[in-house]
């Protein structure tokens, strides 16, 4: 809870802040309603009518809502919108809520003056980036995301313990926001940049999703296979990096060992994503307004389905082999899961249960066998160029780490 001068303080800071933003707004022709004395003299009036009392602060907000009434009323033919009149009430209410949480209240009025500010850039984004096809599988994804996943078990339902519905929809709900978020950065950044750009950073939550999400692109749009598949690779590029992370955690000593194989596996992945974005900067003219899906929920669900049969035949060799087949089941699971292979290496690796030798040639393993199982996916989700474009680069990250890890360790 704030002290009374704290709470004062940041009403009127609160005030003052939206108060320059309307006031601003004014500059643009428009009719004014309320500037930066009046929203700092509600923030004042809030702010005090608190510690007066309930029935004051009662009083002040319907005074406030009135005049805002009367406001809306007298400029409605010039400026049919409300938000003049709602961010007076909103001055009032935070001003209000600062004088027991200040901090809150602070936080909440730079939100609500951002908003303000930028309401031509959001504008432009609702009604010029965001088309209605792409608002429609904007609601399908929140659907799958906030409604179906809460309702899923998280909890295994298989004899070994491997298929976790609530584990499987994240990869579902993966796909599709890697295809949405691909789709709104190619119509906001460029074909050039834009899918670059949305590939790399949708690598950290998952690379499989995203060489799906982004091939799905190129059988309806040909011409952005290039920085589609640059997309594909970059994607990869985060992922190894997730990797490294994972090893700098669970086995340091095993990440040492790594470090020049794995480093050059990352070099290869951004020549060969370059490479990639230099062939679409060479393409013919791009479409303005894509009209492909930002992602097909057919397409996701058969990628999920795919994950947990391979996670289920990787269970069911690990309970035939025991121990001895870790490895070679760890391989398998880099099948679909590279990072959750990593950690297994990465235990074993720590707990002494594999030399170090074999844990470098078992990252070489995961490597390859990623390589393998996305070019295939490569091929599968998009086009014919796409495929090879994607998987040479893999193929090519895959050899340079297995030969690097030769060369250290003959040297």
């Amino acid at each position: 809870m704030g002290t009374q001068p704290q709470g004062l303080l940041t009403a009127i800071a609160i005030g003052l802040l939206i108060g320059v933003v309307r006031e601003r707004r004014h500059t643009d022709g428009g009719t004014a309603v309320a500037g930066i004395r009046t929203h700092a003299m509600v923030a004042i009036a809030a702010a005090v009518a608190t510690h007066l009392g309930m029935p004051a602060l009662v009083a002040v907000v319907l005074a406030v809502g009135v005049l805002a009434l009367a406001s809306y009323l007298r400029t409605r033919d010039d400026d049919p919108g409300l938000t003049g009149e709602v961010a007076l009430l909103v001055t009032a209410m935070l001003a209000a809520l600062a004088q027991t949480q200040a901090t809150v209240a602070a936080g909440l009025g730079v939100i609500c003056a951002v908003l303000l500010f930028a309401k031509y850039p959001l504008r432009r984004f609702a009604r010029d980036i965001v088309s209605e096809r792409e608002l429609s599988d904007a609601l399908l994804l929140a659907a799958s995301a906030l409604v179906a996943l809460p309702l899923l078990p998280d909890e295994p339902v298989d004899p070994w313990g491997v298929l976790v519905p609530a584990q499987l929809w994240k990869l579902v709900v993966l796909v599709m926001a890697v295809g949405m978020l691909g789709h709104i950065a190619l119509r906001a950044v460029g074909a050039r940049w834009g899918l670059a750009v949305a590939g790399f950073f949708a690598g950290f939550a998952s690379s499989t999703a995203a060489v799906a999400g982004f091939g799905q692109r190129t059988r309806d749009e040909a011409a952005l296979t290039g920085g589609a598949a640059s997309a594909a690779l970059l994607a990869n590029l985060a992922s190894l990096l997730l990797l490294v992370g994972i090893l700098a955690t669970a086995a340091p000593a095993l990440l040492r060992a790594s470090a020049w194989p794995l480093a050059a596996a990352a070099v290869v992945l951004a020549l060969a994503a370059a490479l990639g974005l230099q062939r679409q900067a060479q393409a013919p003219t791009l479409p303005n307004e894509p009209e492909a899906r930002a992602f097909k929920l057919s397409h996701a669900l058969l990628l999920a389905l795919v994950m947990a049969v391979v996670l289920v035949l990787s269970a069911w060799l690990r309970s035939l082999f025991g121990d001895m087949g870790a490895l070679a089941t760890a391989v398998l699971v880099a099948l679909v899961e590279l990072h959750a292979a990593a950690a297994s290496i990465a235990q074993m690796s720590s707990a002494g249960g594999l030399t170090m030798a074999h844990a470098q040639w078992g990252i070489v393993g995961l490597l390859a066998s990623s390589a393998i199982a996305k070019t295939v996916l490569a091929f599968v989700s998009g086009n014919r160029r796409y495929g090879v474009q994607v998987g040479a680069g893999l193929v090519a990250m895959a050899v340079a780490c297995a030969g690097v890890t030769g060369a250290v360790a003959t040297a």
